[in-house]
């Protein structure tokens, strides 16, 4: 296939969450036909109606998949392999996974993937930078004080901006197919190391304080936060974040030539915006 034949249109689902919007950005940037696939787009796309697959499908060649709420979900695994039968039978002939690092359960989506038939390309990505600054530890960090179940284990947090380069890249160019990319940032940090970078740069006092995972639930819990997301946040900081991904990673070296993009840069350009200090 000719990835940039005009005929070509890319699916991104996910398309309004963090990682699918720059990619939607950057193929428009470049002129190419794109479908956002989410609840709000046109023809809609809902993971949990799958009703809605076929339409989302239709004339598409390219898909870029984005699970949410994460593929350690209970239920990922089937829903991922029935998303990916219906495009292969669709006619989708390039498929590109955003996976995560250190989760049994997204491994098995990768490899349902991979067992496809078609070309496919596995972006594998730590924690991303924009956690901190779009929701999830938005909130956490207006405030004086910032309560996390996360101690000293380090995370190579990675740039949104570099999975969308690295994503685009997949989608649009020859030479990544039958590639696992471990997407990472340069650097290790611990979440209090990334915290006292957002307060120097923002010019505030934050007080970073590891809780224990039991009390940092029954604090979700009792902020009526979802049962589904409570599950997925206890499983991220206890299984995740035990120190098995503790190491720099260079897919984005090997996929665009160029090393990650640093988490400072995206502390000092965030905090510039005013983001941290609303």
């Amino acid at each position: 296939m000719d990835p940039m034949s005009s005929e070509n249109t890319v699916l991104v689902l996910g398309g309004t969450g963090k990682t699918g919007r720059r990619i939607i950005q950057r193929l428009h940037e470049r002129s190419l036909s794109v479908r956002s696939g989410s609840r709000s787009a046109t023809p809609a796309f809902d993971w949990a109606d799958e009703t809605t697959w076929t339409a989302a499908l239709q004339d598409i060649s390219s898909v870029y998949i984005a699970f949410q709420p994460d593929l350690a979900v209970p239920g990922a695994v089937a829903t991922i392999q029935k998303f990916v039968d219906l495009a292969v039978q669709s006619g989708v002939r390039r498929l590109v996974l955003l996976s995560g690092r250190g989760e049994a359960e997204a491994q098995s989506c990768e490899e349902i993937v991979q067992r496809s038939g078609v070309d496919w390309t596995i972006l594998r990505a730590s924690w991303f930078f924009q956690n901190f600054s779009e929701n999830f530890l938005l909130d956490a960090l207006l405030s004086p004080e910032v309560y996390l179940p996360a101690g000293e284990v380090q995370e190579p947090f990675i740039d949104a901006d570099d999975i969308a380069d690295v994503a685009v890249a997949a989608l649009t160019e020859a030479g990544h197919a039958g590639q696992v990319y471990e997407l990472t940032g340069p650097r290790m940090l611990t979440f209090a190391d990334a915290v006292a970078e957002i307060a120097a740069a923002s010019g505030r006092s934050i007080r970073y304080q590891q809780v224990p995972i039991a009390a940092y639930v029954a604090a979700l819990e009792a902020e009526q936060v979802p049962s589904d997301m409570v599950w997925l946040v206890q499983y991220l900081f206890t299984t995740v974040l035990d120190g098995r991904n503790a190491y720099v990673a260079d897919g984005v070296q090997r996929a665009l030539g160029r090393p990650p993009g640093d988490f400072s840069a995206y502390v000092h350009t965030t905090a510039a915006a005013g983001v941290w200090n609303s």
